[in-house]
């Protein structure tokens, strides 16, 4: 069992939980995330909650592969106004800020975030670490070569699952060191991997339960998903429960989906087969 605690509300996972996606962006990988008017976001941030998530992510930067890239400033004009209407219309909601800028991590957990989700882990912002150190807030640290931008063209790798491993014994160390408590691990599915790499590092999923550490596995309508069945990313929530199930199987903590219902579900059935 892990806790999280989350700017004073300790958060308990006994058993595995979800976190919901909402994308604050035109142009992320699936359409179905994206969302730029308030009453969108709170309509869809409504449904997550009684679909039974726990967490709800809200990004403002699109990660795919060959995204452009905004500064701070671009993603907080864009960010804040969201954040704080979330907050203010569901003040017990966690939410999670996925934003791999210090400044951004600074303003939104001041706003009303509780958890702080970076893609780069430290790597894009010199600052991020300590910051979320200081903030005493969960830091979801992902594994990625490079940036969004050039991710694709450095995944390249003698054994995957090993370097990815060894840079969690890294990044742990660091991020103590920094005053970050509550430490969760995100190996990267879709960063800077192909979809071999990413089968791979599904499949020796529980080596990173050996950190001592909550793994959150993050393959939501991913294009290991809908590349693999030759299909769309709109038509990939068969495949993404699949391999959540997988996931939960090799001991993931937390489902990063965009599809709460369903990955809800899958945690209440195999918990049940559990028993």
């Amino acid at each position: 069992m892990f806790t999280l605690n989350c700017r004073g509300r300790l958060v308990s996972i006994e058993k595995p939980v979800v976190m919901g996606i909402i994308n604050i962006t035109p142009d992320s990988f699936y359409p179905g995330s994206r969302l730029m008017e308030p009453a969108r976001l709170l309509d869809r941030a409504a449904g997550m909650i009684d679909d039974g998530a726990t967490f709800v992510d809200i990004g403002a930067q699109s990660t795919r592969p060959g995204s452009e890239l905004l500064s701070a400033s671009q993603e907080l004009d864009r960010i804040m106004p969201c954040i704080e209407s979330l907050h203010a219309a569901y003040p017990d909601l966690l939410i999670s800020v996925d934003t791999f800028y210090a400044s951004v991590a600074k303003e939104t957990v001041y706003a009303g975030a509780s958890m702080v989700n970076d893609v780069s882990g430290g790597s894009m912002d010199i600052e991020m670490i300590e910051t979320v150190g200081a903030l005493k807030v969960p830091y979801v640290c992902m594994h990625m070569k490079g940036t969004p931008q050039t991710m694709n063209s450095l995944a390249q790798y003698n054994d995957v699952t090993v370097e990815v491993l060894d840079y969690f014994i890294n990044k742990l160390d660091q991020c103590q060191n920094a005053g970050i408590k509550d430490i969760v691990i995100d190996p990267g599915f879709g960063f800077a991997k192909t979809i071999a790499h990413n089968f791979t590092l599904l499949k020796n999923l529980h080596a990173f339960t050996l950190l001592g550490r909550p793994v959150l596995a993050g393959l939501s309508r991913k294009s290991t998903v809908y590349k693999t069945l030759g299909i769309k990313s709109d038509d990939a929530l068969n495949g993404t429960t699949v391999l959540n199930t997988i996931a939960l199987q090799a001991g993931a903590s937390i489902l990063r989906v965009h599809d709460v219902k369903e990955a809800v579900q899958a945690i209440q059935l195999l918990e049940a087969y559990k028993k």
